[in-house]
């Protein structure tokens, strides 16, 4: 039985279609249309290569997150452009890993930026490595477009809403049987006699990063140091177990170098491009908070540490890699708290912006895509305009309403006596609000489906059809001329790989 929903608690915009709206639409489909038909392709070289990793950004979140940006300006919120929206190419990545259907962010990492599909819960290993058996990981190291672009003479990067050493961040530069193992205190004592080393210290010793910006700080320091922000909260204060301090080490590893390391908003400011040729930034103990409860007098917006990064990194003449990565998004969708994943999106596409606007698309390879998605549905026939984080104008057969947003799994299952509970004087549009759930989790998980990658500048085009996550970092590689593949600097009748696939008759690479 479907039944309106309680009007006096939702108050929805009329939409009526007019012939002048016909010839609105038909006007945007002609524009659309003629600036497909003008589009020329930029086959340059990529100079540099901005990679926005959306952890857990599903195509049912941008579509989501679209309409909330609206909504937060006044406006219906469906018709709304995200800056990634924009984008001329795209395409659709198949996200599976080797060992599970559904992935998590360590196994799609080290496809999308190693260029090679592995086991759930490994970094920057190939799929002969096994999840926390460290001796499997000895000889299957696999290293990372950062790292390419870094031995190319690029300057390099990454900026994170998580800690620094968590999946995404850590693919750029750690090899780990286990993603987990953060510092050495999380590995078992058996992984630290056969020789595996825990992710923060590899931080330091695999790749030399010129901007790490992110959280983290209490998996570098030794065990006991008090954490300056929150010097009484023993959760954050340092966890190492080898007496380190990774900090300290960072800094004298730089001398002779302009090194800033900072962990406030004051410092960050205070921290000038234009003299800095190292920046480590680490605003929390663990991860970096949600972006509608982060102290902006504290901590700044990933649209500002994504400026913050650029600046530093392209006072290079050979350009730079950067990942930024949207790693709360993720994390929302796990407590099922659809409005934190939401915000986050809209915080991350601000990021995607800033990072146009100081770029130049001609030679800058700018690149919008996920790692997984999650158990996010968008349903239920909501009116136009009709907040995306309301309730359904249509009921269940048990008379009760729902959200147009909703989780097949998670901690949002809230069945009692076989009955849900009656949310029509619920305010779903909370931050805090858990969204329903069809299966109780205590994490919501992810999901499988294909994921969408946007691309404009120099090759978007390669970025196309339906393909396999790992052939994101080839073809990265190839339109930035850095890795193996030169052929797109040199021609392909230079190229040794070429010339020996040409030489057997090799249909394709």
């Amino acid at each position: 039985i479907s039944t309106p929903s309680d009007l006096s608690l939702t108050v929805h915009r009329v939409f009526i279609s007019t012939p002048s709206d016909l010839s609105l639409s038909q006007a945007q489909g002609a524009k659309a249309l003629q600036a497909a038909l003008n589009r020329k392709l930029n086959t340059n070289v990529a100079k540099n290569i901005m990679l926005f990793l959306g952890d857990g950004m599903g195509i049912t979140t941008i579509t989501a997150a679209r309409i909330l940006k609206g909504q937060m300006h006044n406006q219906s919120g469906e018709e709304t452009v995200m800056t990634m929206d924009t984008f001329p190419h795209a395409g659709l990545l198949k996200t599976y890993s080797v060992d599970f259907q559904i992935p998590d962010s360590s196994s799609t990492a080290t496809a999308y930026l190693c260029g090679v599909k592995t086991n759930l819960n490994t970094v920057g290993v190939n799929a002969a490595a096994r999840n926390g058996i460290c001796k499997t990981q000895k000889g299957n190291e696999v290293t990372s477009i950062l790292k390419w672009a870094k031995d190319a003479g690029k300057s390099v990067g990454i900026v994170t809403t998580t800690r620094v050493q968590h999946a995404t961040p850590a693919t750029t530069y750690a090899h780990s049987a286990s993603r987990k193992w953060y510092s050495d205190a999380d590995m078992p004592v058996s992984a630290k006699k056969e020789g595996c080393t825990d992710i923060a210290s590899q931080l330091l010793k695999n790749t030399d990063i010129d901007v790490i910006i992110g959280g983290g700080r209490k998996y570098m320091t030794p065990k006991g140091t008090w954490d300056p922000e929150y010097p009484r909260d023993l959760a954050s204060s340092g966890k190492r177990q080898d007496g380190r301090h990774l900090i300290s080490d960072w800094q004298k590893m730089k001398v002779g170098k302009v090194a800033r390391y900072v962990w406030n908003r004051t410092d960050f400011d205070a921290v000038d491009p234009d003299t800095t040729d190292y920046l480590m930034a680490l605003f929390e103990p663990g991860d970096l908070r949600f972006d509608v409860e982060r102290d902006p007098t504290m901590d700044p917006s990933i649209a500002e540490t994504t400026e913050k990064a650029i600046r530093i990194l392209s006072k290079n003449p050979k350009g730079f890699f950067l990942l930024v990565e949207g790693g709360r998004i993720d994390q929302g969708h796990h407590a099922s708290r659809a409005s934190m994943a939401l915000h986050e999106t809209v915080a991350f596409d601000n990021a995607v912006a800033k990072g146009l606007e100081l770029t130049n698309e001609e030679e800058t390879l700018t690149l919008v895509t996920a790692d997984h998605s999650h158990a996010f549905t968008f349903n239920g026939y909501p009116f136009r305009g009709q907040s995306i984080l309301g309730k359904s104008p249509l009921y269940g057969k048990d008379m009760l309403p729902y959200t147009t947003l909703m989780y097949g799994n998670g901690p949002g299952y809230k069945v009692v006596d076989n009955k849900r509970p009656d949310i029509r004087k619920v305010d779903t549009q909370s931050k805090d609000y858990v969204q329903l759930s069809a299966v109780p989790l205590d994490t919501e998980t992810h999901g499988g489906e294909d994921v969408a990658v946007l691309a404009r500048g120099p090759m978007a085009h390669l970025f196309h059809g339906v393909q396999e996550q790992s052939y994101l970092a080839h073809a990265m590689a190839y339109a930035g001329c850095v890795g193996r593949d030169l052929r797109h600097l040199t021609g392909p009748s230079l190229h040794p790989i070429v010339s020996f696939f040409n030489k057997h008759q090799v249909i394709s690479l």
